[in-house]
């Protein structure tokens, strides 16, 4: 896929990385896609780019260094976009060797077939090539409720499997960067929200159970928080960053709109009331139950912004109601792409994450 703007992005069938994917490419860009298209990556996401030129989905593993060293050598890209992670707090819990392999084995091995690649370029690409990896805000622990917010020169607590995992991958890429010299970028978002969210995050979650009238299941008393994004300002954040970003350094993307789980969700219900009223039970509010609350569960996180907005002139522009208006309005208006995500695996987690816990309550 000879093209100057040919990217490779890890990770772009789930949720963030399809949604940057499609703004790449609408924006004239080209991308090779790499993702196992396991739980959560999914081919859907892109059926709007199904036989488009510029666009090629690799079913692949970001662990099989042969498959990696060849697609860079074959597209020749200008840029690694890394999106693939597992992601899920619940999911690391319970199953946490699959969040070492993907998160810290895998990024390790993207990064030492871009570090081969990088240096067998010439050298006015080598200039301009770039490592971006897409990290978390939970890679800095929990914040007290009159703590300032995580700034890039905060302290590293991760306090779940996850958020570890990630950590650890954060300071592969700071090593590759310091001892290397490979020019890598790191971003760390808030909670991310909007389309094509697998509906196990607690967005879409509520979503699809207010419409199938289910429980709604909130975490201990509900007032943990957090900083919420709109997908589409975190990929214009990742575009900013790729185009303008020092290499070696970390950027923040945060939205400055932090609500309690439970204001999210309540907001949740008012907005199916108004758009999707249930005919029987009145307010879908009183579908709220309170479960016993996840192990180790951070309170909260918030993100300071000051350095993407100085350096790089960014800044979001989707408010969180009228983010949640759409991402509502979304999920109401596709309802075949969500009987495709919901298949035996996905009810099988549901049942074994939020069934066990209704048990115990």
């Amino acid at each position: 896929m000879p093209h100057q703007k040919t990217i490779l992005v890890t990770g772009g069938a789930g949720f963030v990385g399809s949604n940057f994917v499609l703004r790449w490419v609408r924006e004239g860009g080209s991308a090779v896609n790499l993702d196992l298209q396991t739980i959560a990556g999914n081919p859907a996401n892109l059926a709007s780019l199904a036989d488009h030129p510029r666009h090629l989905l690799i079913r692949g593993d970001i662990c099989d260094a042969e498959l990696v060293s060849h697609l860079l050598r074959k597209h020749r890209p200008i840029a690694i976009v890394h999106c693939a992670a597992e992601t899920h707090v619940d999911r690391s819990i319970l199953a946490p060797e699959e969040f070492i392999r993907t998160n810290i084995q895998g990024t390790f091995t993207l990064l030492d077939q871009a570090k081969a690649y990088w240096a067998s370029l010439e050298e006015s690409a080598r200039g301009t090539f770039r490592f971006l990896h897409v990290s978390t805000d939970e890679v800095y622990g929990s914040l007290g409720t009159d703590q300032p917010a995580f700034s890039e020169i905060s302290p590293y607590a991760p306090n779940s499997p996850y958020a570890a995992s990630k950590a650890a991958s954060d300071h592969l890429v700071r090593a590759y960067h310091h001892t290397y010299g490979l020019p890598t970028l790191t971003t760390h978002c808030s909670n991310n929200y909007g389309p094509f969210q697998f509906p196990e995050k607690l967005i879409p979650l509520m979503i699809l159970h207010v419409l199938e009238g289910k429980s709604l299941p909130v975490y201990g008393d509900g007032l943990n928080i957090r900083d919420w994004l709109y997908v589409e300002d975190h990929c214009s954040a990742i575009c900013a960053v790729l185009a303008h970003g020092r290499p070696g350094e970390t950027y923040n993307i945060g939205n400055g709109s932090e609500h309690t789980n439970l204001a999210v969700v309540s907001a949740i219900c008012d907005l199916l009331d108004e758009l999707r009223p249930g005919k029987t039970i009145g307010s879908h509010k009183k579908l709220m139950q309170f479960v016993p609350d996840r192990p180790g569960h951070d309170r909260r996180y918030a993100i300071d912004t000051t350095k993407i907005q100085k350096e790089l002139n960014w800044q979001p522009m989707i408010p969180f109601h009228e983010g949640l208006r759409r991402t509502v309005e979304w999920y109401l208006e596709n309802s075949a792409w969500i009987e495709n995500v919901r298949s035996g695996a996905y009810r099988d987690w549901i049942c074994l994450n939020y069934g066990e816990r209704a048990a115990r309550k």
